[in-house]
């Protein structure tokens, strides 16, 4: 098995997107129609990681040029791919199109019940700063709200 290529996300992998966003978020999935509004914003940007052919994760940004800050949308592997880096690695490539886009913050919310993926954002240096109760329907689950702080040459004078 080959390592995972990341990629921009085009409108044709949608339904390999939807697909994954459906057996990982089961309930509580993006409809097809706003991921694909997603993938095709110029505000947003949207991965893809491909492995011999075959979407096995995703992951997008909320971020327009020239913003201060962004926001990390959604992130997505299939369980195979799980514990091999790969979330680490579109993580990584959002905070850097974040970067390039000139945010010098980026903010995500994560369920309260994944500490995998609150470990995930902690290691990066994201910092909890809030909770939004109940945030995640239709069962009920908080948002852990996190916040990526500016590095000391990106904080404003």
């Amino acid at each position: 098995m080959s390592e995972a290529v990341l990629r921009d996300a085009q409108a044709d992998d949608l339904d390999a997107v939807m697909a994954i966003e459906e057996s990982e978020f089961a309930g509580d999935a993006w409809s097809r129609g706003m991921m694909a509004e997603e993938i095709r914003s110029r505000h947003t940007r949207y991965l893809v990681a491909e492995q011999d052919g075959e979407v096995v994760g995703y992951a997008g940004l909320l971020c327009p040029v020239g913003a201060h800050e962004g926001d990390v949308q959604t992130i997505a592997v299939v369980a195979r791919v799980r514990r091999t880096g790969l979330g680490r690695r579109l993580l990584r490539a959002l905070l850097e199109a974040a970067r390039e886009r000139g945010a010098r913050e980026v903010f995500l919310e994560v369920r309260a019940d994944n500490p995998a993926a609150q470990t995930l954002y902690r290691s990066e240096g994201f910092e909890e700063i809030g909770v939004r109760p109940a945030y995640y329907q239709p069962d009920g689950v908080d948002a852990i709200v996190m916040r990526l702080p500016p590095t000391p040459t990106q904080e404003t004078p």
